[in-house]
């Protein structure tokens, strides 16, 4: 069996990021960027399919593991009988080459060490050509596979069949570094890294971001650790921001919901804006902005509701036989067909967040409104029809009431960018528009019982109907907001948790069934900080904080009957959550507190 998710650590030098189970094993790891074939597939399968252990000789050994503050340099303590002793892992934050750097360092006595590598490039469809290239005092393994090729310096390695194994013992004081480098294989292999180098430059740049977070309330560590998640996830060179690290982490265990999530939805790339711009990131803001652009050039009518990390449109979904699945949860998929999906909230999602960041003080540049000004235009040419809605349903498309309120929020965006800003744009059509849709959602997207439902002709709620007053459409304690909470409170609460929606009325169109879902409760607990719940939204945000793992990383959902975690992991949507509903317990507005 893999281990359980909340078992993996994430290291990230923000173009990649690997995953390193509490027993010391690489189980993923996709080079040199999230979204690329993997080398470490383990976490979808078994050894064979490819990782990198290390960890003390002695079976009985123990261990604990943090992070050096504010970073994603991984510190392992290991006590053994015979001494203890310290791996500290990191990839380098480094502009050209990627590397993955485990130092072992001597405290006390004596520490001996087993490592074994298991490569097995593309998805573990591809064993490489392995050949020694070092020399006894300097030993060095090359592997290539096809167009790619590593390295892997620090230790003898020996070859058994396809595992290759090595040995190697620290005292206190000492150290000894392992580094594996990647690169094109129709290149020359990289130098040796300079480990003590990169890992100062790597201390000071995660420290550095970190010292610029603007923070005053509660969950204080939670939210600086959910902000360096959220800068982790996003790629340094094009400012896409992915949805999480992994794909076809289970949502039911040995189900079939196993999405890939390394690709960058327009939609939780701008809600990470938002919280990015509340915490005073404004140049990440400037990026993911230009990223946008070059993303969605063309035609309005051609956006799509998400993209790969530069702009690629073509994210066609695929199985994967090669790895079996977490835990036999399969099948294991690459590629996402959500991407051909009409989801009509999206566009709603980043004018909101581009209204953010103009409040923020983010300048528009020559082509930014006009193309926010586009997005507006293909929304009012979208109002007949129905959509896949934010959960991307797999079933017939529907009159989402979420997605119809995302809908007048791009428009009562555009009317505020003219009205407010001076920006030009149609903004007397735009508000007939608007408003003309507002009476449509108030009649056809609420119950007779005055409660807001999941899409027209609908009985079911919705977690997403939370987002409501988040966006200015109603207050939070408009009397319809207040009975679609307690609908949701007798509907969709699991174990105290929030489910997305009931999927027992088969609207996603899917087999089986799912868990809670992490970011709804988030959203509950902001709710409820605004309607005077404070002691409720207090002891909900406790025992959502207290589900993150030991390092404060948190999947997309939660296992109530397991206490386990599940879904892709770390999932950008639960941290963004995490850190607005911590605002909200401090007492911050939301997206919409001078709107109403």
């Amino acid at each position: 069996m893999p281990a359980p998710i909340e078992d993996y650590a994430l290291l990230s030098d923000c173009r990649t990021g690997a995953l390193v189970s509490r027993e010391g094993s690489i189980d993923w790891l996709c080079l040199p960027r999230f979204d690329a074939p993997s080398l470490f597939g383990a976490l979808l399968g078994e050894p064979r399919n490819g990782c990198w252990s290390l960890r003390p000789t002695d079976d009985a050994a123990t261990s604990h593991r943090h992070y050096i503050s504010d970073t994603f340099i991984l510190v392992t303590r290991w006590t053994t009988a015979g001494g203890v002793a310290e791996v500290h892992e990191f990839l380098p934050y480094q502009p050209v080459r990627t590397d993955v750097v485990r130092r072992i360092v001597g405290i006390s006595g004596e520490v001996e060490f087993a490592t074994e590598l298991r490569l097995h490039f593309d998805y573990s469809r591809r064993l490489p050509w392995v050949r020694q290239v070092g020399t006894p005092q300097e030993p060095a393994l090359r592997a290539t596979a096809g167009p790619e090729a590593v390295i892997v310096r620090g230790v003898q390695l020996v070859a058994d069949d396809h595992v290759h194994r090595g040995r190697l013992t620290v005292g206190a004081d000492e150290h000894r570094d392992l580094v594996l480098s990647w690169f094109p294989s129709h290149e020359h292999q990289p130098k040796p890294l300079d480990v003590e180098e990169a890992l100062a430059a790597t201390r000071s740049w995660w420290q550095g971001w970190a010292s610029g977070i603007a923070h005053e309330g509660p969950h204080r560590d939670e939210v600086v650790r959910s902000l360096l998640v959220l800068r982790g996830l996003t790629n340094k060179d094009t400012g896409g921001i992915v949805a999480a690290a992994t794909t076809s982490l289970p949502e039911q265990f040995g189900g079939a919901r196993n999405w890939d999530y390394r690709f960058v939805w327009l939609r939780d790339a701008a809600l990470t804006l938002e919280a990015l711009i509340a915490h005073g990131f404004l140049e990440e803001a400037h990026q993911w902005r230009r990223w946008l652009l070059r993303a969605v050039a063309g035609e309005p009518g051609e956006v799509q509701i998400m993209y790969g990390i530069a702009g690629e449109r073509d994210l066609m979904e695929r199985e994967m036989p090669s790895l079996p699945g977490y835990g036999g949860a399969a099948p294991v998929r690459i590629g996402n067909g959500a991407v051909d999906q009409y989801q009509g909230d999206v566009v709603g999602e980043v004018l909101v967040a581009l209204e953010a960041a103009r409040i923020a003080g983010l300048e528009e540049g020559d082509f930014s409104w006009p193309l926010q000004r586009a997005l507006i235009e293909h929304v009012v040419a979208s109002l007949d029809r129905p959509d896949n809605g934010i959960w991307e349903i797999r079933g017939e498309p529907r009159w989402f009431t979420h997605s119809r309120v995302m809908m007048w929020a791009a428009m009562d965006r555009g009317v505020r960018a003219v009205r407010e800003h001076g920006l030009r744009g149609d903004a007397d059509r735009w508000e007939r528009t608007r408003d003309a849709l507002r009476r449509e959602i108030d009649e056809r997207g609420v119950h007779a019982e005055g409660f807001f439902v999941q899409h027209y002709d609908s009985t079911e709620v919705d977690a997403s109907l939370l987002i409501l007053p988040q966006v200015g459409y109603c207050a939070p304690d408009d009397p319809r907001m207040l009975r679609t909470v307690a609908q949701m409170e007798s509907t969709l609460m699991q174990d105290g948790l929030l489910l997305r929606y009931r999927t027992e009325t088969g609207v996603d169109g899917l087999a089986g069934r799912e868990h809670p879902f992490l970011a709804c409760s988030f959203w509950l607990v902001e709710q409820y900080a605004a309607t005077g719940r404070v002691d409720e939204a207090a002891l909900l945000m406790e025992r959502l904080v207290a589900m993150a793992n030991d390092l404060g990383l948190l999947s997309e959902e939660y296992d109530v009957e397991g206490d386990r975690q599940a879904g892709n992991t770390p999932q950008a949507l639960s941290h963004l959550s995490l850190i607005r509903a911590a605002d909200a317990l401090a007492g911050h507005g939301g997206r919409a507190a001078d709107r109403r």
